[in-house]
């Protein structure tokens, strides 16, 4: 059990939205929970969620401690684009996780890849093989290594921005602009630890977007990542007003239905990491982002 006290100095609001702000790594659907069991008490006392914290108050949480992650290999189908003995480039379905974490124990990316082959260690366990990743919810391109030395120059790649990261993505909204570049900072949010945001002491964030068809308050934009931000392409075209539709967190709750956001990494260029032969893919959108497009040219959204 991991404990943890906080004094109330000068913070204000609800309960579960002060403690969602501190550096617990809580977010507010584990606070709600542990206040359900009884494990965050203020003053010595139950609260509910809702209660508005005063100047003083002395509130204690205990987290109960989380069984270890194990990594299985899965039989799980992959869609293969290419692979050799160092790289394999895959198309991610919508719905799959890339790697392990608390939250998602299993039947991830990279338990499939575990099963098919062996992939490069990383200093991170729970994500050999991986240098980069897209949201659980996104389909489409992700490149893994197998050995090291392919790791290190993909990474090196990524690094020093010369690989190529398209995406399509089905936003709110018309533009009067044909094209555009955001340079916007990211950072984690400071009112939901879930989200990322738009921070002036964020980290460097650049995306190029180019409209490729408009439809009645939608369009259809290609994005292309300079850098690689979590839920970057998300959290720009919110700031810029055209969120990603479909999006459950960025998006108005006023969207289009599916599975999620519609974003799609639909081409992936890099320098093979032994041969150095530029390698690029493109894949399709999945068959819900296609008929998506469909209804909204024929206007039936």
């Amino acid at each position: 059990m991991t404990e943890f006290n906080l004094t109330i100095t000068n913070e204000t609001g609800r309960l579960d939205q002060v403690l969602a702000q501190q550096d617990f790594q809580l977010s507010r659907t584990q606070i709600k929970s542990l206040v359900k069991d009884g494990l965050i008490t203020v003053n010595g006392g139950l609260k509910k969620i809702s209660y508005a914290v005063n100047p003083g108050d002395q509130i204690q949480i205990q987290v109960p401690d989380t069984k270890p992650l194990t990594l299985a290999a899965e039989n799980i189908p992959l869609d293969i684009i290419y692979e050799d003995d160092d790289v394999i480039v895959l198309n991610k379905p919508q719905g799959m996780v890339v790697h392990p974490s608390a939250g998602h124990r299993d039947h991830t990316l990279v338990n499939a890849l575990l099963y098919h082959a062996k992939l490069a260690p990383a200093a991170e366990p729970f994500r050999p093989g991986i240098v980069h990743r897209i949201d659980k919810d996104t389909s489409g391109l992700l490149m893994v290594a197998k050995t090291a030395l392919a790791r290190e120059s993909l990474e090196r790649q990524l690094r020093d921005k010369v690989n190529k990261r398209e995406y399509l993505a089905i936003v709110h909204g018309n533009f009067t602009e044909a094209k555009g570049k955001i340079t916007a900072p990211i950072a984690r949010s400071k009112v939901d630890r879930k989200k990322q945001a738009v921070d002036p002491n964020g980290r460097a964030a650049i995306t190029h977007f180019f409209v490729e068809k408009q439809f009645a308050g939608f369009s259809l934009v290609k994005c292309v990542l300079e850098t690689g931000r979590t839920h970057q392409i998300r959290v720009h075209m919110q700031y810029i007003k055209h969120p990603v539709a479909g999006d459950p967190i960025y998006a108005p709750k006023k969207t289009l239905a599916g599975n999620g956001q519609f974003l799609h990494a639909q081409t992936l260029g890099f320098y093979h990491p032994r041969t150095n032969k530029w390698l690029e893919f493109s894949v399709e959108p999945p068959k819900i982002f296609q008929e998506m497009l469909k209804k909204l040219a024929n206007g039936d959204v």
